[in-house]
């Protein structure tokens, strides 16, 4: 879809310098569960057993397991992400979580914040989830930004630049400033696979799970606008609920 490159690529983003982004406004002054999930959240975690799957630098984690969860294990694939939640734990003084890079026994409730979009191989992680969880048990999830978000390729430059300059071009400006020797989007720290609207609910659709709840909330500025027409461009998060595909929930 990117239709520029090149030269004219080069000549747009020598204009630019990399800084990295901070996290997306809405949660200051509060905990990002509650905005993300509502208050209710608590009430559905307290006394389960719950694996926060991506779980970065834990601090998700440690805020289910202090306001009621049994137990809540953490599981990221980069060490240094484990290493810095594993401080964010002792720091806390919650001793009822923990963190690792892989767990085999089954949960009740399993929670991605910010990962979908990163996975680099998320229909495995379906499958992957869906062994983890109990048969009565359901997957909360948010991620966002989308990949045709404003930023949804995660770049510091103007909207929807990865969308309009070629992939090429964009990692050759990023390769100023990052010595990780990525080529593409795939490649980059925590990974980036281009994660739409669609393209989750095909995965989904092709999983182990159905949605028991899915909403697409807007970006703030354009929500008048927001539509299924609109909706890949103008959604500024994906939340909701996987329950197995055999399960008839009824709560």
């Amino acid at each position: 879809m990117a239709i520029i490159g090149d030269r004219l690529a080069g000549l747009i983003l020598s204009r630019y310098e990399w800084n990295d982004l901070g996290p997306p406004p809405g949660y200051e002054g509060i905990g990002k569960l509650e905005v993300l999930f509502g208050s209710s959240l608590l009430d559905r975690i307290r006394n389960k057993t719950v694996l926060d799957f991506g779980c970065g630098q834990g601090r998700e984690a440690i805020e289910m397991a202090h306001y009621g969860a049994a137990e809540v294990i953490g599981v990221d694939i980069r060490d240094e992400l484990l290493a810095a939640a594993r401080v964010n734990q002792k720091a806390s003084l919650v001793q009822n979580c923990t963190f690792s890079r892989r767990y085999e026994t089954q949960v009740d409730v399993i929670v991605s914040i910010d990962s979908f979009e990163h996975f680099d191989r998320p229909d495995v992680v379906l499958e992957e989830m869906s062994r983890l969880l109990k048969p009565d048990g359901f997957v909360l999830f948010s991620f966002g930004w989308p990949w045709y978000h404003p930023r949804g390729g995660h770049f510091p430059l103007f909207p929807w630049a990865h969308i309009l300059l070629t992939e090429k071009s964009l990692m050759k400006w990023r390769s100023q400033y990052k010595t990780d020797g990525a080529k593409r989007f795939g490649e980059v720290a925590g990974g980036l696979n281009q994660m739409s609207l669609r393209k989750f609910e095909r995965l989904v659709a092709n999983s182990p799970f159905k949605f028991e709840t899915f909403e697409q909330v807007p970006i703030r500025v354009v929500r008048p606008l927001h539509c299924r027409l609109t909706r890949e461009f103008f959604t500024a998060v994906v939340r909701g609920t996987l329950v197995h595909r055999s399960q008839e929930r009824t709560s």
